[in-house]
Protein backbone atom coordinates (compact mmCIF):
# COMPACT_ATOMS: atom_id res chain seq x y z
CA UNK A 1 0.00 0.00 0.00
CA UNK A 2 1.60 3.46 -1.24
CA UNK A 3 0.95 6.77 0.39
CA UNK A 4 -0.81 9.21 -1.65
CA UNK A 5 0.27 12.24 -0.52
CA UNK A 6 -2.91 12.93 1.60
CA UNK A 7 -3.82 12.27 4.95
CA UNK A 8 -2.98 9.08 6.07
CA UNK A 9 -5.90 8.74 7.78
CA UNK A 10 -9.29 10.17 6.49
CA UNK A 11 -12.59 9.98 8.93
CA UNK A 12 -15.23 12.05 7.37
CA UNK A 13 -18.88 12.62 8.87
CA UNK A 14 -18.54 9.10 10.82
CA UNK A 15 -21.14 8.29 13.03
CA UNK A 16 -21.25 4.81 14.88
CA UNK A 17 -24.50 3.16 16.66
CA UNK A 18 -24.06 0.05 18.98
CA UNK A 19 -28.27 -0.63 18.54
CA UNK A 20 -29.86 2.31 20.37
CA UNK A 21 -26.71 4.39 21.80
CA UNK A 22 -24.43 6.31 19.50
CA UNK A 23 -20.99 6.21 20.42
CA UNK A 24 -19.50 8.67 17.77
CA UNK A 25 -21.76 11.03 15.77
CA UNK A 26 -20.64 13.18 12.78
CA UNK A 27 -17.13 12.90 13.58
CA UNK A 28 -14.36 14.37 11.04
CA UNK A 29 -10.66 13.75 11.86
CA UNK A 30 -8.16 13.81 9.53
CA UNK A 31 -4.05 13.09 10.76
CA UNK A 32 -1.12 13.69 7.98
CA UNK A 33 1.92 11.35 7.87
CA UNK A 34 4.40 12.68 10.65
CA UNK A 35 1.88 14.15 12.62
CA UNK A 36 1.34 13.15 16.22
CA UNK A 37 -2.89 13.17 16.97
CA UNK A 38 -3.86 12.63 20.79
CA UNK A 39 -7.01 11.40 21.44
CA UNK A 40 -8.96 13.30 24.91
CA UNK A 41 -11.83 12.53 26.16
CA UNK A 42 -13.58 11.40 29.82
CA UNK A 43 -14.91 7.88 29.91
CA UNK A 44 -17.30 6.72 26.93
CA UNK A 45 -16.69 9.90 24.85
CA UNK A 46 -16.12 7.51 21.99
CA UNK A 47 -11.86 7.14 22.02
CA UNK A 48 -11.79 3.95 21.05
CA UNK A 49 -14.55 3.46 18.97
CA UNK A 50 -12.85 5.90 16.59
CA UNK A 51 -9.59 3.89 16.73
CA UNK A 52 -11.84 0.34 16.05
CA UNK A 53 -13.14 2.23 13.34
CA UNK A 54 -9.93 3.53 11.97
CA UNK A 55 -8.70 -0.32 12.42
CA UNK A 56 -12.03 -1.44 10.18
CA UNK A 57 -12.94 -3.17 13.38
CA UNK A 58 -16.47 -1.28 13.38
CA UNK A 59 -18.36 -0.27 10.47
CA UNK A 60 -19.96 2.94 10.66
CA UNK A 61 -23.52 3.83 10.64
CA UNK A 62 -22.51 6.75 8.33
CA UNK A 63 -19.62 7.95 6.88
CA UNK A 64 -16.15 6.76 5.58
CA UNK A 65 -12.85 5.83 7.17
CA UNK A 66 -9.98 5.85 4.71
CA UNK A 67 -6.07 4.49 5.30
CA UNK A 68 -4.08 6.41 2.65
CA UNK A 69 -6.81 6.91 0.67
CA UNK A 70 -7.96 3.77 0.19
CA UNK A 71 -11.52 2.83 2.54
CA UNK A 72 -10.44 0.62 5.23
CA UNK A 73 -13.49 -1.64 4.60
CA UNK A 74 -11.81 -2.11 0.99
CA UNK A 75 -8.17 -3.17 2.25
CA UNK A 76 -7.55 -6.84 2.93
CA UNK A 77 -6.60 -7.80 6.36
CA UNK A 78 -3.19 -8.43 5.45
CA UNK A 79 -2.95 -5.29 3.85
CA UNK A 80 -4.21 -3.71 6.83
CA UNK A 81 -1.82 -4.92 8.69
CA UNK A 82 0.71 -3.76 6.53
CA UNK A 83 -0.58 0.04 7.07
CA UNK A 84 -1.54 0.47 10.47
CA UNK A 85 -0.33 -0.76 13.76
CA UNK A 86 -2.73 -1.27 17.03
CA UNK A 87 -2.03 -1.27 20.23
CA UNK A 88 -5.31 -1.89 22.50
CA UNK A 89 -5.91 -0.83 26.18
CA UNK A 90 -5.74 -4.29 27.53
CA UNK A 91 -3.89 -7.90 25.40
CA UNK A 92 -3.46 -10.68 26.89
CA UNK A 93 -0.11 -12.21 26.32
CA UNK A 94 -0.93 -16.21 25.93
CA UNK A 95 1.83 -18.56 26.68
CA UNK A 96 4.74 -17.65 28.48
CA UNK A 97 6.87 -17.18 25.45
CA UNK A 98 9.92 -15.59 25.51
CA UNK A 99 9.79 -11.55 25.10
CA UNK A 100 12.07 -11.63 21.56
CA UNK A 101 9.28 -14.51 20.14
CA UNK A 102 6.41 -11.75 21.60
CA UNK A 103 7.60 -8.88 19.49
CA UNK A 104 8.03 -10.55 16.28
CA UNK A 105 4.83 -11.25 16.09
CA UNK A 106 4.62 -8.01 14.84
CA UNK A 107 6.56 -9.08 11.60
CA UNK A 108 3.60 -11.68 10.28
CA UNK A 109 2.48 -9.30 7.89
CA UNK A 110 5.52 -8.76 6.14
CA UNK A 111 6.65 -12.60 6.70
CA UNK A 112 5.46 -15.01 3.87
CA UNK A 113 2.79 -17.43 5.18
CA UNK A 114 4.23 -20.05 7.46
CA UNK A 115 7.76 -19.23 7.15
CA UNK A 116 10.03 -18.84 10.08
CA UNK A 117 11.44 -15.27 10.90
CA UNK A 118 14.28 -14.09 8.55
CA UNK A 119 16.98 -12.20 9.25
CA UNK A 120 15.51 -9.20 8.99
CA UNK A 121 12.95 -9.89 11.26
CA UNK A 122 15.04 -11.13 14.27
CA UNK A 123 17.10 -7.68 13.70
CA UNK A 124 13.87 -5.39 14.13
CA UNK A 125 12.69 -7.40 16.90
CA UNK A 126 16.53 -7.16 18.67
CA UNK A 127 16.68 -3.56 18.38
CA UNK A 128 13.26 -2.62 19.36
CA UNK A 129 13.74 -4.88 22.64
CA UNK A 130 17.29 -3.01 23.02
CA UNK A 131 15.85 0.16 22.70
CA UNK A 132 12.93 -0.50 25.24
CA UNK A 133 15.68 -1.04 27.45
CA UNK A 134 15.30 -5.29 27.35
CA UNK A 135 18.80 -6.10 25.94
CA UNK A 136 19.33 -8.68 28.31
CA UNK A 137 16.01 -9.91 28.88
CA UNK A 138 15.13 -10.97 25.47
CA UNK A 139 14.91 -14.67 26.35
CA UNK A 140 12.83 -13.83 29.56
CA UNK A 141 9.14 -15.52 29.56
CA UNK A 142 6.54 -12.35 29.15
CA UNK A 143 4.48 -13.86 32.12
CA UNK A 144 7.51 -12.71 34.40
CA UNK A 145 6.97 -9.07 33.34
CA UNK A 146 5.08 -6.49 35.70
CA UNK A 147 2.21 -4.89 34.57
CA UNK A 148 4.38 -1.72 33.19
CA UNK A 149 6.81 -3.65 31.75
CA UNK A 150 4.11 -6.18 29.54
CA UNK A 151 2.77 -2.46 28.41
CA UNK A 152 6.21 -1.64 27.23
CA UNK A 153 6.16 -4.86 25.62
CA UNK A 154 3.42 -4.69 23.83
CA UNK A 155 4.11 -1.14 22.09
CA UNK A 156 7.67 -3.32 21.13
CA UNK A 157 5.51 -5.58 19.34
CA UNK A 158 3.67 -2.55 17.20
CA UNK A 159 7.04 -0.77 16.72
CA UNK A 160 8.53 -4.10 14.80
CA UNK A 161 4.96 -3.95 12.75
CA UNK A 162 6.51 -0.86 10.92
CA UNK A 163 3.47 0.42 9.31
CA UNK A 164 3.00 3.99 8.21
CA UNK A 165 0.30 4.30 10.43
CA UNK A 166 -0.04 3.86 14.66
CA UNK A 167 -3.08 3.48 16.78
CA UNK A 168 -2.54 3.80 20.14
CA UNK A 169 -5.35 2.95 22.82
CA UNK A 170 -4.40 4.50 26.21
CA UNK A 171 -0.57 3.60 26.03
CA UNK A 172 0.71 4.99 29.34
CA UNK A 173 -2.23 3.21 31.26
CA UNK A 174 -0.08 0.87 33.66
CA UNK A 175 3.03 2.87 33.28
CA UNK A 176 4.49 5.12 36.04
CA UNK A 177 5.51 8.57 35.30
CA UNK A 178 9.22 8.13 33.44
CA UNK A 179 8.21 5.45 31.68
CA UNK A 180 4.89 7.51 30.74
CA UNK A 181 7.09 10.10 29.36
CA UNK A 182 9.62 8.15 27.68
CA UNK A 183 7.05 5.94 25.75
CA UNK A 184 5.22 9.35 24.35
CA UNK A 185 8.94 10.70 23.81
CA UNK A 186 9.29 7.64 21.82
CA UNK A 187 5.99 7.81 19.85
CA UNK A 188 6.62 11.71 18.84
CA UNK A 189 9.87 10.89 17.74
CA UNK A 190 9.19 8.04 15.64
CA UNK A 191 6.27 10.12 14.13
CA UNK A 192 8.73 13.19 13.60
CA UNK A 193 11.74 11.48 12.22
CA UNK A 194 10.14 8.94 10.05
CA UNK A 195 7.02 10.10 9.06
CA UNK A 196 4.56 7.67 10.73
CA UNK A 197 0.66 8.88 11.41
CA UNK A 198 0.20 8.59 15.18
CA UNK A 199 -3.18 8.13 16.80
CA UNK A 200 -3.21 8.15 20.56
CA UNK A 201 -6.44 8.29 22.59
CA UNK A 202 -4.77 9.33 26.27
CA UNK A 203 -6.32 10.46 29.12
CA UNK A 204 -4.35 12.82 30.66
CA UNK A 205 -4.72 16.07 28.70
CA UNK A 206 -1.76 17.67 29.82
CA UNK A 207 0.74 14.50 28.78
CA UNK A 208 -1.45 15.22 25.21
CA UNK A 209 -0.78 19.08 25.37
CA UNK A 210 3.32 17.85 26.02
CA UNK A 211 3.85 15.53 22.93
CA UNK A 212 1.10 15.18 20.61
CA UNK A 213 0.87 17.96 17.66
CA UNK A 214 -2.93 18.39 17.85
CA UNK A 215 -5.14 17.58 20.36
CA UNK A 216 -9.17 16.69 19.41
CA UNK A 217 -11.26 16.06 22.37
CA UNK A 218 -14.05 13.71 22.48
CA UNK A 219 -17.58 14.39 24.57
CA UNK A 220 -20.62 11.90 24.48
CA UNK A 221 -19.44 11.06 20.71
CA UNK A 222 -19.34 14.57 19.19
CA UNK A 223 -15.70 16.38 18.48
CA UNK A 224 -15.93 19.57 21.15
CA UNK A 225 -12.88 20.88 20.43
CA UNK A 226 -9.92 20.42 18.14
CA UNK A 227 -6.46 22.09 17.42
CA UNK A 228 -2.41 22.74 19.12
CA UNK A 229 -2.69 22.51 22.75
CA UNK A 230 -2.54 26.29 23.08
CA UNK A 231 -5.98 26.70 21.68
CA UNK A 232 -7.58 23.44 23.16
CA UNK A 233 -6.67 23.68 26.47
CA UNK A 234 -8.66 25.52 29.20
CA UNK A 235 -10.50 26.13 32.32
CA UNK A 236 -13.83 25.36 31.03
CA UNK A 237 -13.11 22.43 28.73
CA UNK A 238 -11.79 20.75 31.83
CA UNK A 239 -15.09 21.82 33.45
CA UNK A 240 -17.46 21.57 31.04
CA UNK A 241 -16.18 17.99 29.35
CA UNK A 242 -14.55 16.58 32.51
CA UNK A 243 -16.30 18.48 35.81
CA UNK A 244 -13.34 19.35 37.33
CA UNK A 245 -12.43 22.64 37.77
CA UNK A 246 -8.81 23.80 36.94
CA UNK A 247 -6.01 26.67 36.59
CA UNK A 248 -4.89 26.57 33.09
CA UNK A 249 -0.52 27.90 33.60
CA UNK A 250 2.48 27.62 30.83
CA UNK A 251 5.53 25.84 31.28
CA UNK A 252 8.26 28.90 31.01
CA UNK A 253 10.44 26.95 29.06
CA UNK A 254 8.64 25.26 26.38
CA UNK A 255 5.35 27.98 26.52
CA UNK A 256 3.03 24.40 26.25
CA UNK A 257 -0.06 24.96 28.74
CA UNK A 258 -0.94 22.39 31.46
CA UNK A 259 -3.65 22.74 33.49
CA UNK A 260 -3.78 21.89 37.57
CA UNK A 261 -7.33 20.84 38.95
CA UNK A 262 -8.10 21.73 41.95
CA UNK A 263 -10.11 19.75 44.40
CA UNK A 264 -13.53 21.64 44.72
CA UNK A 265 -15.11 20.01 47.54
CA UNK A 266 -12.23 20.12 49.69
CA UNK A 267 -12.24 23.67 49.03
CA UNK A 268 -15.62 24.19 49.93
CA UNK A 269 -15.66 22.25 52.92
CA UNK A 270 -13.10 24.92 54.35
CA UNK A 271 -14.51 27.68 53.15
CA UNK A 272 -18.33 26.34 54.63
CA UNK A 273 -19.65 26.33 51.14
CA UNK A 274 -21.33 23.04 49.57
CA UNK A 275 -19.78 19.38 49.40
CA UNK A 276 -19.80 18.49 45.93
CA UNK A 277 -22.20 16.28 46.09
CA UNK A 278 -23.76 13.81 42.87
CA UNK A 279 -27.39 14.99 42.17
CA UNK A 280 -29.34 13.77 40.11
CA UNK A 281 -31.97 16.18 38.38
CA UNK A 282 -35.25 14.95 36.74
CA UNK A 283 -37.03 17.35 34.24
CA UNK A 284 -37.84 17.84 31.00
CA UNK A 285 -39.13 20.32 28.40
CA UNK A 286 -36.43 22.73 29.40
CA UNK A 287 -37.94 22.79 32.93
CA UNK A 288 -34.47 21.32 34.41
CA UNK A 289 -32.12 23.89 32.33
CA UNK A 290 -31.96 26.64 35.00
CA UNK A 291 -30.95 23.76 37.69
CA UNK A 292 -28.66 22.05 35.57
CA UNK A 293 -26.92 25.37 35.00
CA UNK A 294 -26.82 26.35 38.49
CA UNK A 295 -25.86 22.66 40.21
CA UNK A 296 -23.02 22.33 37.97
CA UNK A 297 -21.46 26.20 38.52
CA UNK A 298 -21.32 24.85 42.05
CA UNK A 299 -18.95 21.84 41.56
CA UNK A 300 -21.43 19.22 41.88
CA UNK A 301 -21.64 16.60 39.95
CA UNK A 302 -25.20 16.27 38.09
CA UNK A 303 -26.80 13.73 36.12
CA UNK A 304 -29.80 13.76 34.23
CA UNK A 305 -33.16 11.89 33.30
CA UNK A 306 -35.17 10.81 32.13
CA UNK A 307 -35.73 13.11 28.71
CA UNK A 308 -36.56 12.98 25.41
CA UNK A 309 -33.17 13.31 23.24
CA UNK A 310 -33.31 16.96 21.25
CA UNK A 311 -35.29 18.22 24.76
CA UNK A 312 -34.11 21.60 26.06
CA UNK A 313 -33.09 20.20 28.88
CA UNK A 314 -30.84 17.01 27.21
CA UNK A 315 -29.42 19.80 25.46
CA UNK A 316 -28.04 22.13 28.32
CA UNK A 317 -27.00 18.78 29.23
CA UNK A 318 -24.62 17.93 26.23
CA UNK A 319 -23.38 21.82 26.71
CA UNK A 320 -22.77 20.95 30.10
CA UNK A 321 -21.24 17.52 30.27
CA UNK A 322 -23.89 15.70 31.91
CA UNK A 323 -24.28 11.64 31.76
CA UNK A 324 -27.90 11.39 30.84
CA UNK A 325 -31.17 9.04 30.66
CA UNK A 326 -32.15 10.18 27.09
CA UNK A 327 -35.29 8.78 25.18
CA UNK A 328 -36.12 8.59 21.72
CA UNK A 329 -38.70 11.52 21.46
CA UNK A 330 -42.60 11.03 21.28
CA UNK A 331 -42.69 7.55 22.63
CA UNK A 332 -43.18 5.86 26.26
CA UNK A 333 -40.13 5.73 28.16
CA UNK A 334 -38.29 2.12 27.74
CA UNK A 335 -37.47 0.19 30.26
CA UNK A 336 -33.79 0.24 29.06
CA UNK A 337 -34.33 4.21 29.61
CA UNK A 338 -36.01 3.81 32.83
CA UNK A 339 -32.98 1.24 34.43
CA UNK A 340 -30.77 3.76 33.27
CA UNK A 341 -32.41 6.63 35.02
CA UNK A 342 -32.79 4.31 38.21
CA UNK A 343 -29.13 3.86 38.30
CA UNK A 344 -28.18 7.41 38.52
CA UNK A 345 -30.97 8.03 41.14
CA UNK A 346 -29.53 5.51 43.29
CA UNK A 347 -26.12 6.71 43.09
CA UNK A 348 -26.84 10.33 43.52
CA UNK A 349 -26.62 11.72 47.23
CA UNK A 350 -29.88 13.97 46.23
CA UNK A 351 -32.65 13.42 44.01
CA UNK A 352 -33.91 16.79 42.52
CA UNK A 353 -37.39 16.63 40.54
CA UNK A 354 -37.90 20.27 38.49
CA UNK A 355 -41.60 21.24 37.80
CA UNK A 356 -41.87 18.87 34.55
CA UNK A 357 -45.24 18.24 32.88
CA UNK A 358 -46.41 15.03 33.40
CA UNK A 359 -48.31 12.66 30.61
CA UNK A 360 -49.00 9.21 30.03
CA UNK A 361 -45.39 8.86 28.56
CA UNK A 362 -43.43 9.56 31.38
CA UNK A 363 -45.64 8.74 34.48
CA UNK A 364 -43.02 6.25 35.02
CA UNK A 365 -40.42 8.11 36.36
CA UNK A 366 -42.67 9.19 39.14
CA UNK A 367 -43.14 5.74 40.20
CA UNK A 368 -39.36 5.13 40.10
CA UNK A 369 -39.17 8.19 42.40
CA UNK A 370 -41.78 6.71 44.86
CA UNK A 371 -39.74 3.57 44.68
CA UNK A 372 -36.62 5.08 46.34
CA UNK A 373 -35.80 4.64 49.77
CA UNK A 374 -36.94 6.92 52.45
CA UNK A 375 -33.19 7.69 53.30
CA UNK A 376 -33.19 8.88 49.91
CA UNK A 377 -33.18 12.76 49.88
CA UNK A 378 -35.29 14.25 47.43
CA UNK A 379 -36.13 17.97 46.40
CA UNK A 380 -38.74 19.20 44.40
CA UNK A 381 -38.69 22.72 42.77
CA UNK A 382 -41.15 24.95 42.03
CA UNK A 383 -44.93 25.79 43.05
CA UNK A 384 -47.05 23.19 45.11
CA UNK A 385 -50.15 23.33 42.33
CA UNK A 386 -49.27 20.11 40.42
CA UNK A 387 -52.74 19.97 38.73
CA UNK A 388 -51.98 22.38 35.85
CA UNK A 389 -49.09 20.57 34.24
CA UNK A 390 -50.72 17.41 35.01
CA UNK A 391 -51.30 16.04 31.32
CA UNK A 392 -52.23 12.29 32.57
CA UNK A 393 -55.86 12.17 33.54
CA UNK A 394 -54.94 13.32 37.29
CA UNK A 395 -53.02 10.60 38.00
CA UNK A 396 -49.92 12.81 37.66
CA UNK A 397 -50.90 15.11 40.31
CA UNK A 398 -51.61 11.88 42.52
CA UNK A 399 -48.12 10.79 42.74
CA UNK A 400 -46.68 14.18 42.69
CA UNK A 401 -48.86 14.72 45.86
CA UNK A 402 -47.58 11.80 47.43
CA UNK A 403 -43.60 12.14 46.47
CA UNK A 404 -44.17 15.65 48.14
CA UNK A 405 -45.04 14.04 51.44
CA UNK A 406 -41.87 12.50 51.40
CA UNK A 407 -40.04 15.23 49.84
CA UNK A 408 -38.73 18.69 50.43
CA UNK A 409 -39.77 21.54 48.35
CA UNK A 410 -37.96 24.52 47.13
CA UNK A 411 -39.12 27.77 45.78
CA UNK A 412 -36.49 27.51 42.55
CA UNK A 413 -32.80 26.63 42.14
CA UNK A 414 -31.34 29.33 44.27
CA UNK A 415 -33.31 28.19 47.18
CA UNK A 416 -32.37 24.98 46.34
CA UNK A 417 -28.33 25.42 46.29
CA UNK A 418 -28.84 27.16 50.12
CA UNK A 419 -30.72 23.47 51.11
CA UNK A 420 -28.39 21.04 49.84
CA UNK A 421 -25.55 23.24 51.55
CA UNK A 422 -26.76 22.57 55.14
CA UNK A 423 -25.65 19.48 57.34
CA UNK A 424 -27.73 16.47 55.97
CA UNK A 425 -29.73 16.65 59.30
CA UNK A 426 -30.94 19.56 58.20
CA UNK A 427 -32.15 18.99 54.53
CA UNK A 428 -35.45 16.94 55.31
Amino acid sequence: MTSTGGPAVQATDVTVRFRSVTALSHVSISVQPGEFLALAGPNGSGKTTFVRAALGLVTPSEGSVMLQGVAVGELPLEARARAVAWMPQEESVGDNVPLREYVLYGRYPHARRFAPASGRDKAVADRVLDDLGFQDRKHVGVQELSGGERQRLRLGRVLAQETPILLLDEPTSHLDMGYQLEMLERVRRLAHESGVAVVAALHDLNLAARFADRIVVLHRGHVVAEGPSASVLSPSLLRDVWGVIADLKRDPESGLPYLIPRLPMLEAVASGGVRGLRVHVVGGGGSAAPILRALASEGHRVSLGAVALFDTDSEVAVELGIPTATEIPFVPLGEEVRERNRLLMTEADIVVVAPFHVGPGNLGVLDDLLALPDSKSIFLVGPSAVAPRDFAGGVGTVRLTDLGKRSRRVGDEHELLRAISLPPTAQR
